[in-house]
């Protein structure tokens, strides 16, 4: 009985799906773990945000290796596999490994952080701030602008005129 037990856990890591379905969850993790760690609105720890950056830094160069893999091993299993499910499968597993090494090359937080281009803004007195809420203010010559911080801790960046000259309010 033993010899059946370790010579299907053998078989387990000497079959490409098994491999390529392994890529595929490692790429789908090296996509999401920074976006879920640098979200918005979210407390980050030093340590975890240590290792998205780090992930995010080495994330191309692993992708591609992923890539490739994935292309091998789908060629391999393709030829050893028989039955069109399993065939199906493993073009998935390789396919989402693809997808996902596209989608990490994508700046998310662009998509997240929409630039607020046409700001509209009311005289101090009619505004529904709290005297204590922090703002980032801007004065050019005789004008000037107050942008709320809760304002741009979402959109981070305002796009404006002010004096007639454009200007970009950020933090």
């Amino acid at each position: 009985m033993d010899t059946g037990v370790a010579a299907r856990g053998t078989n387990l890591f000497q079959n490409p799906l098994f491999w390529l379905a392994l890529c595929a969850v490692i790429s789908f993790a090296l996509l999401v773990y920074p976006v879920y760690v640098i979200r918005p609105f979210r407390h980050q720890e030093p340590r975890e945000l240590v290792v998205a950056l780090v992930v995010m830094r080495i994330r191309p160069a692993l992708e591609i290796v992923l890539v490739a893999t994935a292309a091998v091993l789908a060629v391999l299993d393709w030829r050893q596999m028989r039955g069109v499910w399993r065939k199906l499968v493993s073009c998935v597993c390789a396919l989402l490994v693809c997808f996902f090494a596209l989608l990490s090359r994508m700046n998310v937080y662009e998509l997240m952080f929409h630039p607020i281009d046409r700001p509209s803004f009311s005289p101090a007195a009619s505004t529904k701030l709290d005297g204590r809420e922090q703002v980032l203010s801007v004065r050019m010559g005789s004008e000037a602008r107050a942008y709320p911080i809760r304002n741009l801790s979402y959109h981070h960046i305002v796009n404006d005129i002010l004096g007639g000259l454009p200007i970009v309010a950020t933090y």
